[in-house]
């Protein structure tokens, strides 16, 4: 598979087109990522709850789904047109996703809360 990050062949949109197609490709799979990692931080945890319990387990799976399913888009969330970073509001809370490539085998997407 070629690296979009560093393939010196692709124009600059091609590269862009294909990081953002490859990242809504991650997040459409979001609740199956194979060797791919979702993270959050404590805080977003502790808003979700114990997801050993039921309503724990169905709030992270809403979470899920609004990161699977995100496209607002734009110059202000995402000025680069790679699609790896979105805001929104979960349970009264402003939330923050952000896909990260670590190497070519690892993606994680990283969930973030700003709590005030």
């Amino acid at each position: 598979m070629a690296d979009p990050q560093n393939d010196k062949l692709l124009s600059a949109d091609q590269r862009i087109a294909t990081i953002a197609r490859l990242n809504d490709a991650l997040r459409q799979s979001i609740h199956s990522p194979g060797v791919n990692q979702v993270v959050m931080t404590a805080g977003v945890a502790d808003l979700i709850g114990d997801t050993s319990l039921f309503r724990g387990f169905q709030r992270r799976a809403e979470l899920l789904r609004t990161v699977r399913d995100y496209d607002a888009f734009g110059p202000d969330v995402d000025p680069h047109g790679e699609r790896d970073f979105g805001r929104f509001e979960f349970a009264g809370e402003a939330l923050y996703w952000k896909v990260d490539l670590y190497d070519p085998g690892l993606v994680k997407v990283a969930l973030n809360g700003s709590f005030c």
